[in-house]
C-alpha cells in the first residue's frame, strides 16, 4: 500500500540532482519572514522534511538528537530550513501559532520553521518522507539527499546511526568531497494536497 503510494508521489515529485543547482525557492516561516535560498548563497543549507506526527522523524526530536545537531551546524554558520508541506486539510498540519508553540516545546534548533502548506518547496526539492534531507553547498549546488542516517528505525537513539547529512555538512565545511551524496529516505510520506 505504501509503496504504491510513494510511486504514485515521486510522479509528481521533481527530483534533485547531486551536483546540480539547488532549485531556488522563497518561503515564509512561521514568524512570517520570507526566505529565499538565493539569500544563502555562500553557506551550506540543509532543508529538512518535517512532521512532528511521523514516529521516525518524532524520534529523532524526542531523543534530542535532531536539536543536537541543528545546534552544532547552525552555530557554525549553516542554515537550516525545517519545511513542512502538509497540506491545511491534514490533521497534522500547523497552523503558525500551533506550528510556534511545537517550535519552542520541542526545542527546535533551526533557523527557521518554513510553512510549505502549498507543497511548492517539496515537490520543487522531491520530499518524498518526513525526514528526508536535502543539503546544499555553499556554491548553491545540491550536495546530499536522502535519509538523515543508516538507521531507519521509529525508536531507540539516533546517535547511534551513521548520520549522512553531519558527515556531508563537516566533508562542504572542511572543502572536501562528500562521501555519501545519496541515500533513500525513509520514514513517513510527506502529506502534500492531492
Amino acid at each position: 500500500m505504501l509503496t504504491g503510494f510513494m510511486v504514485a508521489q515521486s510522479i509528481v515529485l521533481a527530483d534533485v540532482k547531486i551536483g546540480q543547482p539547488a532549485p531556488d525557492f522563497s518561503g515564509t516561516d512561521i514568524q512570517g519572514k520570507v526566505h529565499r535560498l538565493s539569500d544563502y548563497r555562500g553557506n551550506v543549507v540543509v532543508i529538512e522534511a518535517y512532521n512532528l506526527d511521523c514516529p521516525f522523524c518524532a524520534n529523532h526530536y524526542k531523543s534530542g538528537a535532531m536539536q543536537a545537531l541543528q545546534s552544532s551546524v547552525v552555530s557554525k554558520g549553516v542554515v537550516w530550513l525545517v519545511v513542512n508541506s502538509t497540506h491545511p486539510g491534514n490533521p497534522s498540519y500547523r497552523k503558525p501559532d500551533a506550528a510556534r508553540k511545537e517550535f519552542a516545546a520541542t526545542g527546535i534548533k533551526a533557523t527557521a520553521w518554513i510553512d510549505d502548506s502549498s507543497g511548492a518547496i517539496g515537490r520543487k526539492y522531491g520530499l518524498k518522507t518526513t525526514p528526508h534531507l536535502v543539503v546544499i553547498n555553499q556554491q548553491g549546488l545540491v550536495a546530499y539527499q536522502g535519509a538523515i542516517d543508516d538507521r531507519p528505525a521509529s525508536s531507540g537513539d539516533p546517535r547511534t546511526a551513521r548520520n549522512y547529512v553531519r558527515q556531508a555538512i563537516e566533508a562542504l565545511m572542511a572543502g572536501k568531497p562528500v562521501p555519501t551524496a545519496e541515500t533513500k529516505p525513509y520514514g513517513c510520506s510527506v502529506k502534500y494536497a492531492d
